[in-house]
């Protein structure tokens, strides 16, 4: 026999729809709370960008744009992530999806993972076209603007630090990847800074692109643990063997055997079982259910029964 949560045998029909419903939202605790923050650290970025752009046309600076063009990366990567929020929120219940819309912040977290990989390979290839062919530098405005960069980085980091009781597994990964974002600005902005200081004191003219390449290093490493994250969700990978050892060793418990086993993740701390046991004297179905009661971020189960 089959039972999935809840079991439509015990609800009546008019409340089954929405029983139905509220057992696709898969959505992060806070994730009402990350959606606000993420759009308020768009709107301070989107005031940033438009403030380098205009004053570097108006005082005729090319570093000041280059920064807003970058910062543009930033705007756009913010945008992903708050609208994954909206669209998931908006269609946590719609029953086109047949496990929630949980997934789509780690899609969010792909795509900008994506991103910060092409501004790895962007910084990358400048630096080293500046170690070949080196450009003068004006040092004092450049410091005082890797310096803004950095502030402002630092300010929206605190604005969207993650929660850091949660598992890896559990992390709200769009959330995760704005940040990161951030955190990648801010150190590249750290080294930026150091390289401009050698390079105005001892005169090393190849400190600064150093800098950058030392920063492409740092965030490509970044961008690849994002990718490994995200793809492990959105591939449906196993996301906790120790989940899975428990199941089996709870619902084994009298000698019954696990013939199949399915465990994924729907969300943030949300996750999914399909599982098909097969015992000498069968047990129903919620007796089985009653065994795995508990166990956090078990939200959606589906349990088989078979006879030896």
């Amino acid at each position: 026999m089959t039972a999935t949560s809840p079991a439509p045998a015990r609800i009546a029909p008019e409340e089954s729809l929405d029983a139905f419903r509220e057992d696709r939202v898969y959505l992060g605790a806070d994730h009402r709370r990350n959606e606000r923050r993420t759009w308020i650290v768009a709107g301070i970025t989107v005031v940033a960008l438009a403030a380098q752009i205009v004053g570097g046309l108006m005082f005729n600076s090319m570093a000041l744009i280059a920064g807003g063009l970058h910062n543009a990366a930033h705007v756009a990567a913010l945008l992903v992530a708050a609208l994954a929020y909206r669209l998931a929120r908006r269609y946590a219940s719609d029953p086109r999806f047949s496990f929630g819309t949980g997934k789509l912040g780690y899609l969010a977290g792909f795509a900008n993972a994506v991103v910060l990989a092409f501004t790895a390979l962007l910084i990358a290839a400048e630096s080293v076209e500046r170690l070949i062919v080196p450009e003068e530098v004006a040092y004092t405005e450049a410091l005082w603007l890797a310096a803004a960069g950095l502030v402002l980085s630092i300010v929206c980091m605190l604005i969207l630090k993650p929660a850091g009781h949660a598992h890896p597994r559990d992390r709200d990964l769009n959330l995760s990847a704005v940040h990161l974002h951030l955190s990648a600005d801010a150190i590249v902005s750290g080294l930026a800074i150091a390289g401009l200081l050698a390079g105005r004191a001892l005169g090393w003219s190849w400190a600064d692109p150093l800098a950058g390449l030392a920063g492409a290093a740092l965030v490509a490493h970044f961008a690849l643990s994002l990718v490994r994250q995200a793809s492990g969700v959105l591939l449906d990978v196993n996301p906790s063997p120790t989940l899975a050892a428990e199941i089996r060793s709870r619902l084994a418990a009298e000698g019954e055997r696990i013939l199949d086993l399915h465990l994924w993740q729907l969300g943030p701390d949300h996750h999914a079982a399909i599982v098909v046991i097969a015992a000498d004297d069968p047990r129903p179905a919620e007796a089985y259910r009653a065994r795995l009661a508990g166990l956090p971020g078990l939200t959606h189960l589906t349990i088989e029964v078979r006879g030896a």
